[in-house]
C-alpha cells in the first residue's frame, strides 16, 4: 500500500465515526496508534539485544497483546475495544511512574500520551483503523522519510495549516541545507522548533554512513536534539526518530522561547543549528522579556534568530530559513538582530529561494541564512535560486527537487559574481558589511525581478503590509533623529 493510499484509507474509515470532528483530530487519532505500533517494533529489537529488558508499558497493554488481530475471532472490537482503550490503556499510559533514572526511551511513552486524546466512538471502526496500521511495515520502504510523508500528506489537506506558520519543509530543502552544513559524527545538531523532525532526519541520513564502530553508533544516537511546542508534531517527531534507530530521542515538548536567553551556559550550546522557525505568529510580553530589550520583537521568527545566536557554540554553524520580511525589515528589533549577526557571527551566505517553495501553504518568499561563529562578518554572498526551466511555480504535483539546488551547490565551492543580462540584475554577488549598514540593514539584495504582480492571500497581504510599514516607520524615525540631532533639538 502506498503512503497516499494508506492515509486515505484511514481517513475514509474515520469519516464514519461521529466522535471525530475534522482532519486535525484524524491526524491526532492516527498518530498515537502509529506510535504504539512503532514502539512495539522497537521493543522487539531491544528485547533481542538485551535479555533483561523490561517494558515500561504493562504487559497486557503492549501493542502485541491487544492490538494485533490474529484472525481467530479473539481480537478486541466494538464496545469492548473502546472500554479497553478509554478506561485502561489511556489512563495507564498517562500515569506511568517516571523517575530521574528512567531511560529516555521509556519515559517518552508517558511524554507522548500526556497530550494525546482518543476521539473515536465506534469500536468497530477503531478496530479497522488499528488493523490497517498494524499491517504496514515501515522497513519495507527504502526511504525512511515515509513517516514524514504520512504527516505531509495529511497536512496538505488542512486548509488552515499555513495560518500559524506551521509549514512542512520540503525534503529537497532540508537535504540541501544539511549537505552545505556537512555534519560529522561527534557533532551535535539542534532544531529548536523541530516539527516532525525533517531537519534531524536529513542530518541522520548523512551521519549514518559514517558509522564504523560501536562507539560511532553511540555518537550517532546522541547527535540530535529537538524541541517542539505543539503536541502532535512532537509525537510525530519522537516516532520519526525511533524509526531512524534513535533509541532515546532527545526531543522535548516545550517552547524554546520561554527561557531567558541570558541563562544559557556552554552545555546548552550546539555545533550546528538547522531550522525553519515558525513565522507570522506573535508572542506574549511574558515571552519577549526573555530577550535583551533591543532584541525584543513581535515576530516569532526574529526571536528564534536570537535563540539560535545564543545557543551556537564557538565555531558552530547554522542554516536557517527566514521569510523576506526579515531581510528587508529595518524596524528596531530586526536591525538590532542583524547588527548582532554581522558583528558577532560570520553571515557568509544568503540563498534566496523562489516564492512557491512552500506551496500550497504560502507563496511568501523565503531565504536560507548560512552563518557560523568563527569570526565577525566581512562580506555576505547572495545567491538567487531561479525557477527551473519549464516551471511557472512549484506545486503539489511539481515540487521543488534537490537537483534544483545543483547550480547553487556548484557555485558554493567556486564563488563568482553572476549577472543576469536579460533582467540586468545580479543572481550572485558579495556585499560588504558597510554596504549593508549603509542600507540601514536592509538585506533585500539579489532578489527576483518583478515580472508580474504576485497575488497573496488576505492574511499574507496584511502581514506583509505591517512588516513594510514597520520598516518604513523605522527609517523615518531614524532620519528624523538625525535631523533633530543636526538642529540641536533635544526631546
Amino acid at each position: 500500500m502506498t503512503i497516499g493510499n494508506f492515509v486515505k484509507t484511514i481517513q475514509n474509515i474515520m469519516r464514519g465515526d461521529s466522535g471525530i470532528n475534522g482532519d486535525a483530530q484524524r491526524i491526532e487519532q492516527m498518530t498515537w496508534i502509529l506510535f504504539l505500533k512503532v514502539y512495539d517494533a522497537k521493543e522487539e529489537d531491544w528485547e533481542f539485544h538485551d535479555d533483561n529488558y523490561e517494558s515500561i508499558i504493562p504487559e497486557e497493554l503492549r501493542w502485541r497483546n491487544w492490538a494485533v488481530d490474529n484472525k481467530d475471532g479473539e481480537a478486541l472490537t466494538g464496545q469492548g475495544l473502546l472500554d479497553f482503550v478509554n478506561i485502561r490503556l489511556f489512563p495507564a499510559l498517562k500515569e506511568l511512574k517516571i523517575t530521574e533514572k528512567t531511560p529516555m526511551k521509556k519515559s517518552i511513552v508517558k511524554a507522548v500520551f500526556e497530550d494525546s486524546n482518543q476521539y473515536m466512538k465506534d469500536g468497530v471502526l477503531l478496530r479497522k483503523v488499528i488493523n490497517v496500521i498494524d499491517g504496514i511495515e515501515f522497513d519495507e520502504y527504502n526511504e525512511r522519510h515515509a513517516f514524514g510523508d504520512i504527516y505531509e500528506t495529511i497536512l496538505k489537506s488542512l486548509q488552515s495549516a499555513g495560518n500559524a506558520g506551521e509549514f512542512y519543509t520540503p525534503r529537497a530543502v532540508t537535504d540541501f541545507m544539511v549537505s552545505m552544513i556537512d555534519p560529522k559524527l561527534g557533532e551535535h545538531v539542534a532544531d529548536f522548533a523541530c516539527g516532525t523532525g525533517g531537519f534531524l532526519t536529513s542530518t541522520l541520513k548523512l551521519l549514518e554512513p559514517q558509522i564504523k564502530t560501536i562507539e560511532d553508533r553511540e555518537l550517532y544516537n546522541n547527535s540530535i536534539y529537538g524541541i517542539e511546542k505543539k503536541p502532535l508534531p512532537y509525537l510525530l517527531s519522537i516516532t520519526n526518530m525511533l524509526l531512524h534507530d534513535i533509541d532515546s530521542p532527545r526531543i522535548y515538548h516545550g517552547n524554546s522561547l520561554e527561557r531567558n536567553v541570558r541563562e544559557y551556559s556552554e552545555s546548552d550550546k550546539f555545533d550546528m543549528v538547522l531550522m525553519n522557525p515558525p513565522y507570522g505568529g506573535t508572542e506574549s510580553e511574558g515571552v519577549k522579556i526573555n530577550f535583551p530589550a533591543d532584541l525584543r520583537s513581535s515576530e516569532t521568527a526574529d526571536l528564534f534568530m536570537s535563540v539560535i545566536m545564543y545557543r551556537l557554540k564557538e565555531r558552530g554553524r547554522a542554516a536557517v530559513i527566514i521569510p523576506d520580511g526579515f531581510l528587508f525589515g529595518t524596524d528596531n528589533a530586526k536591525s538590532a538582530i542583524k547588527k548582532k549577526l554581522l558583528e558577532e557571527f560570520n553571515l557568509h551566505t544568503i540563498v534566496r529561494m523562489p516564492s512557491s517553495v512552500f506551496s500550497p501553504y504560502t507563496s511568501i518568499t523565503t531565504n536560507i541564512l548560512f552563518f557560523d561563529r568563527s569570526q565577525k562578518t566581512k562580506e555576505v554572498w547572495f545567491y538567487r535560486v531561479d525557477m527551473p526551466d519549464g516551471y511557472k511555480h512549484f506545486s503539489k504535483t511539481k515540487p521543488m527537487k534537490v537537483e534544483h539546488f545543483d547550480g547553487c551547490a556548484a557555485w558554493w565551492h567556486d564563488r563568482k559574481e553572476i549577472k543576469d543580462t536579460e533582467t540586468d540584475t545580479f543572481k550572485a554577488k558579495a556585499y560588504s558589511v558597510q554596504e549593508i549598514v549603509n542600507r540601514a540593514y536592509d538585506m533585500d539584495l539579489c532578489g527576483y525581478p518583478t515580472a508580474e504582480e504576485e497575488v497573496f492571500s488576505p492574511e499574507e497581504t496584511i502581514r506583509l503590509f505591517h512588516e513594510k510599514r514597520y520598516s518604513l516607520n523605522a527609517k523615518i524615525d531614524k532620519r528624523l533623529a538625525q535631523i533633530e540631532e543636526l538642529l540641536g533639538i533635544i526631546k
